[in-house]
């Protein structure tokens, strides 16, 4: 099982079997319980985590106290991975945003491994690069797209990696209330709010209690894609 999900994460995708194994031979059960945190920034760094199971968040404070959300780590993602290797503390915070089953891959243990493994430090490389990229991607979309096409992306997201089909629509089971989703986009509550509730005159979305209901995600992809193109 570990060295399954291994083989499908980013970090350790086409690496040969029993380089694999070894690497799972490392990694170690962990468990959290919804809203609880796995590191803070600034904590030293001790293990590479992979998600098993769940939903885990990375985020950051500024000194008024306000959260900005960084990403959402599902199954299959690896993070840790800067402090991991330079030594230095973490610049971000972990929590769960659902129970989570994770693997950790001790620190000391992992670096010993990946200097005998040119292969594995070259799969690190490459996940730094992907990462690089996808913050690239994110600062453009702040820069460049409004809320409604970036809250639009976001909510498909969510549908594709944490949704149930049913007779009404995709509901995202991830328990992201409107503060979050605004911790995420980097902006007010307020304006979250305001947003969610034109999709919801629109038809896009509905809501399930404390859940959001994705009705026409032909639309809502849509709605995330027309203020990209005219941008």
């Amino acid at each position: 099982m570990r060295a399954q999900l291994l083989g499908k994460s980013f970090l350790f995708r086409g690496l040969e079997a029993g380089l694999l194994e070894r690497v799972a031979r490392l990694c170690q059960p962990r468990r959290l319980s919804v809203g609880e945190t796995l590191f803070w920034e600034d904590e030293p760094a001790d293990a590479l985590y992979g998600v098993a199971k769940g939903l885990v968040r990375i985020w950051v404070h500024g000194p008024d106290g306000r959260e900005l959300t960084l990403n959402l780590m599902e199954s299959g993602d690896f993070f840790g991975e800067i402090a991991l290797l330079d030594g230095l503390p973490r610049t971000a915070s972990a929590s769960a945003l659902a129970d989570t089953e994770m693997l950790s891959v001790p620190r000391a243990a992992f670096l010993e491994l990946m200097g005998k493994e040119p292969k594995l430090a070259l799969h690190i490389i490459e996940l730094l690069c992907e990462r690089l990229r996808h913050n690239t991607d994110r600062i453009r979309d702040a820069a460049f797209l409004d809320l409604g096409t970036r809250l639009a992306k976001t909510l498909e997201a969510l549908a594709l990696g944490h949704g149930e089909d049913g007779p009404e629509g995709i509901l995202i089971t991830a328990k992201l209330n409107q503060s979050e989703l605004a911790q995420l986009l980097g902006v007010t509550r307020e304006a979250v709010n305001k947003q969610l509730k034109q999709f919801t005159q629109e038809g896009l979305i509905a809501t399930k209690g404390s859940r959001i209901l994705v009705r026409d995600r032909a639309a809502l992809s849509e709605r995330g894609k027309v203020k990209e193109e005219s941008a």
